[in-house]
């Protein structure tokens, strides 16, 4: 399931680093986090729904991916953003 609009809103003014901004690489991770906890909680009631076990891991892939972007490029910002949203390595 996709995030409601006003949820989507107030993770991207959260993490945007200017006005327009809603594809920088901290809020996309921030939004993938959502979209892993939804699931997540989601898979602890279905534990047979196969397919989105799937979605689950290949979002997980998609933000370790962005986060390793993040350490190479700023690893300030990967820090702040890490804390924030309670990552581990």
């Amino acid at each position: 399931m996709a995030l409601d609009t006003a949820k989507k809103a107030e993770i991207i003014a959260k993490y945007a680093r200017g006005d327009k901004d809603t594809g920088s690489t901290e809020v996309q991770v921030a939004l993938i986090t959502e979209r892993i906890t939804y699931l997540t909680e989601h898979l602890k009631i279905n534990k047979k729904d196969h397919s989105s076990r799937l979605g689950l891991l290949k979002l997980v892939g998609q933000r370790r991916r962005l986060m390793r972007y993040l350490r190479k490029c700023n690893l300030k910002r990967y820090n702040v953003i890490k804390a924030e949203l309670g990552l581990r390595n």
